[in-house]
């Protein structure tokens, strides 16, 4: 794999993290946004819209596209400033972010935003969705891969399992789940609250393929999530940072959800606008 190709996208995920901040301070201190969960998963996000992915921003609906699902919505901030960036959207878009009668909601809405494949809401969801994906490729004969995003303590819901084990039991080789193993909720530890360890363990008891990666390093993401598939539906357990490259941010789990005023504003940009120009140099 390239130096170039490696910075490239680590330029990408920093320009992710910048647009997420500037996105949460633009709406105000009387909105909570999520920048720490937003934060976590930016280089997983370049690497699926900017490598891995099959897309087309010119034709968002294209049959055979490669599906994403952000089944931990919350976190859109971070999805949307890549899908701008991917030119799904005019960039003017995000600074309309929680507005009425935006196209960029508070969760995403399929039918609202251009690029996004399922509307996320209440947290456990997404899984089943991209089951349903999955399955509709192999019925259909198209050749295109199911991608879904979830937090870790996400995977507290019930529905997560059925979705897991139907996921095995139909062998559907063209869905990946993906982790974020932050090891936060919103309210405590995910592990204090409840703990759902062994994860390699489990998935693979239900017929699932399952790799642990440094959610951060653009080389460890990029060999989990293509272009090798396995036979059987795969997991990527994604050890990842809470509020990743912000210092004041990164496991201080107030900024689960928390407004971000001018001056934490103008410190986060200085930091990740430092980080930026290492890639760039």
């Amino acid at each position: 794999m390239s130096n170039s190709k490696v910075s490239g996208l680590q330029d990408k995920a920093a320009l992710i993290r910048i647009k997420t901040i500037k996105m949460l301070y633009d709406i105000g201190l009387e909105y909570k946004g999520h920048p720490g969960p937003a934060l976590s998963i930016a280089d997983i996000l370049a690497c699926l819209y900017f490598d891995v992915m099959k897309i087309f921003p010119e034709d968002p609906s294209r049959k055979d596209r490669d599906r994403f699902i952000l089944s931990k919505g919350h976190a859109c901030p971070a999805l949307y400033a890549a899908l701008s960036l991917r030119g799904f959207f005019n960039e003017s878009h995000l600074g309309t972010f929680r507005h009425a009668g935006s196209i960029l909601q508070g969760h995403p809405d399929m039918k609202k935003t251009p690029g996004i494949d399922m509307t996320a809401g209440s947290l456990g969801h997404g899984p089943g969705a991209g089951i349903g994906m999955a399955l509709a490729a192999i019925i259909d004969k198209l050749e295109y891969h199911t991608y879904v995003l979830v937090g870790d303590g996400e995977l507290q819901e019930g529905l997560i399992w059925e979705s897991v084990m139907a996921a095995g039991h139909f062998d559907l080789h063209n869905l990946t789940i993906i982790i974020d193993r932050n090891r936060w909720q919103s309210c405590d530890a995910v592990d204090c609250t409840l703990d759902i360890e062994p994860l390699e363990k489990k998935f693979f008891s239900f017929g699932w393929n399952a790799v642990k990666i440094d959610g951060h390093n653009i080389e460890e993401i990029l060999a989990a999530l293509g272009p090798e598939k396995n036979e059987e539906p795969t997991v990527v357990i994604a050890n990842t940072i809470k509020g990743r490259g912000v210092s004041f941010m990164e496991e201080d789990n107030s900024w689960h959800q928390r407004p971000i005023t001018e001056a934490e504003y103008k410190k986060a940009i200085d930091e990740l606008e430092a980080g930026r120009k290492k890639w760039q140099d």
